[in-house]
């Protein structure tokens, strides 16, 4: 909690495993965030499960999404799911949207690492997220290094503000400020995009970087988040220095607006 609002972080993971084999390690971990959820006074986790194996098949996300499905019956109402999908398999990540999608907690859609998210074979399904009303977290970072060099599922601000402008209606959320490459010009390029709002969350804690998120997207744009970076994140949110009601909005409740949930 934060001031009697929940604290959300809306960017979580639990550890794949392959089908049959032996997850305790993962399982383990797993229950690592959990409890350090519990110190921090973490109090819901959006959590999807997306590190697996490049080209991602149909039989491996449908199994990382059962992952998820797994931890909130063992955890329930403290975990929420993102329903992670490969938009190149486009009939079963439909189908997989929608079966997941009668999940009450279902609460998103990530895209991650398969193909950029302004290449036409993503539109499908930002637009079953538009017609099921659900967030689509985008996985992005400038990374100065690939500007001559970009692989083809490579992301950066400027193709979610693409997705952004060819979908107004979209409620999309850029992942990780602090997620690595030039923060400052992610920042900077989002600002003209209302309908996407931005995490704190990634490893990265330069000093300033939440400051400038203030400054160029305001507290309605900022969602609190953590991915697995938890201590960085927590003193990220803590350090931002702003008014109590707009640390609320960061820390629950822009997301539980995007969510139709407040």
């Amino acid at each position: 909690m934060f001031e009697n609002a929940m604290l959300i972080d809306t960017h979580a993971h639990v550890m794949y495993s392959a089908p049959g084999s032996d997850d305790s390690g993962q399982r383990s971990l797993d229950q690592a965030y959990v409890d350090a959820a519990d110190v921090l006074g973490i109090d819901v986790l959006v959590i999807s499960c997306p590190m697996v194996t490049k080209p991602t098949t149909p039989e491996v996300f449908i199994h990382a999404n059962n992952l998820v499905i797994d931890a909130m019956e063992k955890w329930p109402g403290r975990i929420w799911l993102t329903t992670y999908v490969n938009p190149g398999w486009t009939r079963e990540a439909i189908a997989e949207i929608e079966r997941t999608a009668e999940i009450e907690d279902m609460v998103a859609i990530k895209l991650l690492r398969d193909y950029c998210c302004s290449d036409a074979v993503c539109f499908p399904v930002i637009e079953k997220a538009i017609e099921l009303d659900k967030v689509i977290i985008i996985h992005q970072a400038h990374k100065t290094e690939l500007l001559f060099n970009r692989l083809h599922y490579e992301v950066d601000a400027a193709d979610v503000v693409a997705v952004a402008q060819r979908y107004p209606e979209a409620k999309i959320i850029a992942d990780h400020v602090g997620g690595g490459g030039d923060w400052e010009w992610t920042i900077k390029t989002l600002a003209d995009a209302p309908n996407v709002l931005q995490e704190i969350s990634g490893s990265g804690f330069d000093e300033g970087m939440v400051q400038m998120q203030l400054d160029y997207l305001g507290p309605d744009r900022m969602v609190f988040a953590c991915d697995c970076s938890m201590s960085s994140s927590m003193g990220k949110f803590r350090a931002l220095q702003c008014s109590v009601e707009d640390k609320k909005k960061i820390a629950s409740e822009n997301f539980l607006r995007l969510c139709g949930r407040l």
